[in-house]
């Protein structure tokens, strides 16, 4: 039996040998780094192109200072209120008061949702109360608040509170009925019991409904504070802006209400920090 015997090619023979030549890619196929602007940056924009546009107005004569004061005299007016020592022990008692009931409607909002959103017969017994008590305008209970409580910090601290309650339990309530049934039957697989439900799928499943509802309770509470502070206290924000109607100071009138534009952006992107932080978990869309 013979065999094939293959014989390497002779480097000699007058056959062309073709070879691959490999070339670095073009700048051409290159993807081209297009320049970011910091988010930061562009949530600037909006607020600052608005602070602009009024200056301007203002500047072009169309609203005269007693009607809409100009953004340097609203500035020039927290100078002078800080300089005197005025500012920032009111700005500092309505934020105490805020804080508070904000802190009390939290814990109230919650443990309501909870009994409700977990137990049927807490819904039932629960809910209609709430639902109904919503319904009632909060403003509205000043006075019988002041009846209730008096004309100390209770007042406004309740008032506060119940309206921070509505915002937390509606939207807490929402997220725990909201959970997928099949995370629960999911866990209940792996032998979690009711509280290791509770505990690991249920709350965490509301958790981003709940941070809805705090944005919401937080912007309620200073529109709560500044009319509290305005009919019944003698310190705080609210009676600043009291105080400057008296003597028809629109500059300080305005500067209370930029204050409080400027704190219900702080609170809202320290929610939004939260957010971040607490829902690593979900993927969902953010925009093109």
């Amino acid at each position: 039996m013979s065999l094939l015997k293959l014989a390497p090619p002779d480097l000699d023979d007058d056959v062309a040998v073709s070879s691959i030549v490999l070339t670095p890619p073009t700048t051409r196929g290159r993807r081209q780094r297009r320049f970011r602007v910091p988010r930061l940056v562009r949530r600037i924009v909006g607020p600052l192109a608005v602070i602009i546009l009024w200056q301007v107005v203002c500047s072009a004569g169309v609203f005269t200072s007693y009607e809409v004061a100009s953004p340097l005299a609203v500035f020039d007016a927290g100078r002078q209120l800080a300089e005197q020592g005025v500012l920032l022990p009111n700005l500092l008692i309505s934020l105490r008061r805020v804080a508070e009931g904000l802190g009390l409607g939290i814990a109230i909002g919650v443990v309501l949702a909870v009994l409700s959103g977990l137990f049927r017969i807490g819904e039932d017994l629960l809910d209609p109360v709430v639902q109904a008590a919503r319904a009632v305008p909060i403003l509205g209970l000043v006075p019988l608040a002041i009846i209730w409580f008096g004309v100390g910090e209770m007042p406004k601290i309740f008032l506060i509170a119940l309206g921070s309650t509505f915002a937390i339990y509606i939207n807490t309530f929402a997220g725990i009925r909201g959970v997928d049934t099949k995370l629960v039957e999911a866990g209940e697989t792996f032998g979690l019991d009711r509280w290791g439900l509770v505990r690991k799928i249920i709350l965490p499943g509301a958790l981003p409904n709940f941070l809805i509802g705090l944005r919401l309770a937080l912007v309620g509470s200073w529109l709560i504070v500044i009319v509290a502070e305005e009919i019944n206290a003698q310190s705080g924000l609210g009676y600043l802006i009291m105080q400057a109607q008296t003597t028809d100071r629109t500059d300080i009138m305005m500067m209370g209400l930029a204050i409080y534009a400027i704190l219900g952006l702080l609170a809202d992107a320290m929610v939004r920090l939260l957010e971040r932080r607490l829902l690593t978990w979900r993927r969902g869309f953010s925009g093109a």
